[in-house]
């Protein structure tokens, strides 16, 4: 298994072009007491009732979540349903002028009944159409000034037919002359419409569909077949319990075995991975490291019930699980460290890796850590050069949440994660300081003093 040590640490902000089917999710949620008197039926008592977008709007809040800015491009129909999504999407700060308004065009709606935290129905009210002539020269019209915007193209099919084959072609094709990856959840089972895209993502059903390969073929042959025909680099097959498998075009395959606590719902899972996937890419993470993150985040995202979001600072708390030293932070990356945070309170404690391991550290420690999870301990080592076994050490304590290096502007740090508290050890005791502003001329001081 690839290590994921700090892979966190390295995502900063990008921008996603999501283009694909967008629909609303509704969800109907109650409890079942007795049968029908007309039929043999569960009867629903309604106690609550909500909605989100679906489809390719998953994935766009996946990505907000994931501190990602996103352009939406695809359709809607003069609806209340596609009112209701729009809004929901700029809500959510989602760039949505190039979300299409089609006449006579019905917004796809899909209603899930639970039941005691089970999905017992599922309703779709909804069309396949094809892209009319018109909206598909405006989007591409506007498709070069947008990939002028972005780092990465998110291509979310499901097969409601806004994502025609010519406007497929344009889409890649435009994607590559401006070296911009380009990650594709595919429907169907015709995946040359594809040809040429940095990854394609689908399930193992949608795999040996398209490959035209009976289940009992080897996965490598499917993968071979698909790379083959589609000219792709990588091929990322979600096995659901098994995990994920990559293939590259060099013969290559990583399994990644699933990591989640308690299976609820795979709804959404998928879009899940294709966030997490495109973030990870537009960070020039390596795919290996890219396609470990999405199988957590899926893995998380499958412990919950309906489309779930998966946002850094779960991620964070999650990977710190597996790798204590997910949690070191250098200058360059705390934009991450800030994602991680959203939401929690937390204290900083300055000092020098020249101090050791001392009992007055260890005894702070132990009185600054909190068993409250929303309240968390960063330590900042201060001085420019930190011994490693003296951080190594810091990082495997479970009294510390999250360290700091090598911050050249201890004030750009305070001004990003803004400090609730603020503690420095000096003289073999813990001392509070009333401002962070205070750690800071603690820290001239001491530099100006070793010099």
């Amino acid at each position: 298994m690839v290590k994921l040590s700090g892979m966190l640490s390295r995502f900063s902000p990008v921008r996603v072009l999501v283009i694909g089917d967008f629909m609303l999710d509704t969800y109907t949620t109650g409890k079942v007491k007795r049968i029908s008197p007309e039929a043999p039926v569960s009867v629903l008592h309604v106690q609550k009732e909500e909605s989100r977008p679906g489809g390719a709007g998953n994935v766009v809040l996946n990505l907000v979540s994931l501190g990602a800015k996103v352009i939406a491009v695809g359709r809607i129909g003069y609806d209340v349903a596609g009112e209701q999504l729009r809004d929901s999407l700029e809500s959510e700060g989602v760039d949505t002028e190039n979300i299409f308004l089609q006449k006579g065009y019905k917004t796809p709606v899909k209603n899930r009944l639970i039941a005691d935290a089970q999905q017992v129905l599922r309703v779709d009210c909804e069309t396949v159409s094809s892209l009319p002539e018109i909206i598909e020269e405006q989007v591409l019209e506007r498709l070069s000034p947008i990939l002028d915007k972005v780092n990465i193209v998110a291509i979310s099919d499901y097969g409601k037919g806004f994502l025609s084959k010519a406007l497929l072609k344009k889409i890649i094709e435009m994607s590559r002359e401006k070296e911009i990856p380009v990650i594709v959840d595919p429907k169907g089972d015709d995946f040359s419409k594809y040809q040429g895209a940095t990854v394609i993502k689908p399930n193992l059903t949608e795999a040996y569909a398209a490959a035209k390969l009976p289940v009992e073929e080897s996965l490598e042959n499917v993968a071979a077949n698909i790379l083959k025909n589609c000219g792709s680099e990588m091929l990322l097959i979600t096995r659901s319990e098994a995990g994920i498998s990559l293939f590259t075009n060099s013969g290559q395959r990583i399994d990644f075995p699933v990591r989640s606590k308690e299976v609820k719902d795979v709804t959404g899972a998928g879009d899940t991975v294709l966030a997490m996937i495109s973030v990870a890419l537009a960070n020039k993470l390596d795919i290996r490291y890219g396609a470990q993150l999405a199988n957590i985040a899926a893995g998380m995202a499958i412990e919950r019930l309906g489309c779930a979001r998966i946002n850094l600072s779960e991620m964070a708390e999650r990977l710190l699980e597996y790798d204590v030293e997910n949690k070191i932070f250098d200058e360059e990356h705390l934009y991450a460290l800030q994602q991680a945070l959203k939401g929690k309170r937390y204290s900083v404690l300055g000092l020098d890796s020249t101090q050791g391991m001392s009992t007055t550290l260890f005894r702070s420690l132990r009185k600054l850590a909190s068993r409250d999870s929303e309240k968390k301990l960063i330590v900042y080592v201060r001085d420019n050069d930190p011994d490693g076994e003296f951080v190594s050490l810091l990082s495997s304590l479970a009294e510390v949440d999250f360290i700091v290096l090598k911050c050249e502007s201890l004030k750009n740090l305070c001004e990003i994660i803004h400090p609730h508290q603020v503690f420095v050890i000096e003289e073999d005791r813990l001392v509070a300081l009333d401002h962070a502003t205070a750690l800071l001329s603690r820290v001239r001081d001491a530099m100006a003093y070793r010099t």
